[in-house]
């Protein structure tokens, strides 16, 4: 008859060499379901687009990048509060490599001219007007403004659907940087 000591010591050995009577499994997979676009997880998506300046705005030349995309409306008040506060964002974190660009939503009148808009409001980042064709590859927007903040491999670590403070905001790209 084994003594206890023995006994832990057989059963420890026979743990370290992995014996356990029948060979190990792994769970069994699942597959991954595909990420829906606009949603945590997904890619900021291909793109380039002519910005309401004349300038070449593209995903291209985002790579890299901590990229916050809005949707936003001159219509839109709580954009109108939104956007100031992204602006000093992109001042402040701009040469460590993050971006902003926006998307106007052009489903309902302007209530101005968007650029006089943004010069109003002073928002100097890249402005463009979102088609249909880029709001598809954007996911669904349920609602304005609508913010995404991918980070520098691209993925969307974030997604607000109505205002949010700039303060909070700043603490995610600050993580993301």
């Amino acid at each position: 008859m084994l003594k206890q000591s023995e006994l832990v010591l057989a059963l420890t050995i026979a743990g370290l060499l992995g014996y356990g009577g029948r060979p190990a499994q792994n769970p069994p997979s699942q597959e991954e379901k595909p990420i829906a676009l606009g949603e945590i997880g997904s890619r900021l998506p291909n793109f380039s687009v002519t910005d309401l300046a004349g300038r070449e705005i593209s995903s291209a030349a985002l790579a890299g990048k901590v990229v916050l995309i809005d949707f936003w409306a001159t219509w839109c008040e709580p954009c109108k509060k939104e956007m100031p506060g992204y602006q000093r964002l992109a001042d402040r974190y701009g040469s460590h490599g993050f971006a902003v660009v926006g998307f106007k939503f052009d489903t309902m009148a302007d209530t101005e001219n968007p650029m006089q808009f943004a010069k109003r409001i002073r928002v100097q980042y890249p402005l463009a007007v979102a088609t249909g064709d880029l709001m598809q590859k954007f996911g669904e927007i349920e609602g304005l403004p609508t913010t995404l903040l991918y980070d520098r491999s691209g993925m969307l670590r974030k997604k607000i659907v109505g205002f949010e403070y700039t303060d909070v905001l700043e603490a995610d790209v600050k993580s993301l940087l």
